[in-house]
């Protein structure tokens, strides 16, 4: 059997660790046990995190659950961080290798190319901080990756339309309400009807979860990629959707 060229270890929320082609890039990483009200669940062993040495981050926008300083010190070493501009101070003078980019914008790191996607969202810093334009980027290699951050559908979605091979899509959030700028499980099925990727892969859901809101409100976050699969098979049947649980790796050949 030919070996694998490209994987995708799910570390949960938005965070993704893409191994393509021998190049390693990770996905607005958060690997914490907290973010101020927020609880992972389930937690994470202290060594949960320690092998992923990526080549390069990517962030999509500068809210703290996917531009999280401390997890960005949790990485050792001058990893290029790849992020929107305006963002770069924040993260520059931790010692990081900062690239800014806004949609539009490519490069090339190792053995892959990044091209920058629009994306529709909040991007700035909240409450005080650097605003932005948020972003998603398309990692091309033998395997094209689709990583949409945190959005909604917007019109330049359809550029994309039979180029993707595997979309990492956000499906829902922490709380049992979404505001607007993100994608529930009827609208991820209907981008996954505008792409046509060959896999889909439910992001941004079940992860982090509210201190006490569990009480009243149990396990509720396990039905966002379960509902997204069944709206999948319903407008777009020739996208397989493989839902992972954090530390899961998917393969393709």
């Amino acid at each position: 059997m030919r070996a694998a060229s490209c994987s995708i270890r799910f570390l949960g929320h938005s965070t993704a660790l893409i191994d393509l082609d021998g190049t390693r890039i990770l996905t607005d990483p958060l690997l914490a046990d907290r973010l101020g009200p927020l609880r992972r669940r389930p937690r994470a062993t202290a060594d949960s995190f320690l092998d992923i040495a990526p080549n390069a981050i990517l962030i999509s926008h500068g809210h703290h659950d996917h531009l999280h300083l401390p997890s960005l010190r949790h990485l050792a070493g001058r990893t290029r961080v790849i992020l929107p501009k305006g963002l770069g101070s924040l993260v520059e003078r931790r010692g990081h290798d900062v690239t800014e980019v806004v949609p539009g914008d490519e490069l090339v790191i190792g053995g892959v190319r990044i091209v920058v996607t629009a994306a529709l969202h909040h991007g700035g810093r909240r409450p005080f901080g650097p605003s932005s334009t948020p972003i998603g980027f398309r990692v091309e290699g033998t395997t094209r990756v689709y990583f949409a951050g945190d959005t909604d559908l917007f019109p330049e979605m359809r550029d994309l339309a039979g180029t993707i091979d595997v979309a990492l899509l956000p499906v829902w959030g922490w709380g049992p309400r979404l505001g607007p700028g993100h994608l529930d499980p009827a609208r991820a099925a209907e981008a996954v009807a505008v792409i046509r990727p060959r896999l889909a892969i439910p992001v941004h859901w079940g992860t982090f979860y509210p201190v006490g809101l569990a009480r009243v409100w149990p396990r509720p976050l396990e039905r966002p990629p379960l509902d997204f699969a069944t709206e999948v098979a319903r407008v777009a049947p020739a996208t397989e959707v493989r839902i992972l649980v954090p530390g899961e790796v998917a393969e393709l050949q």
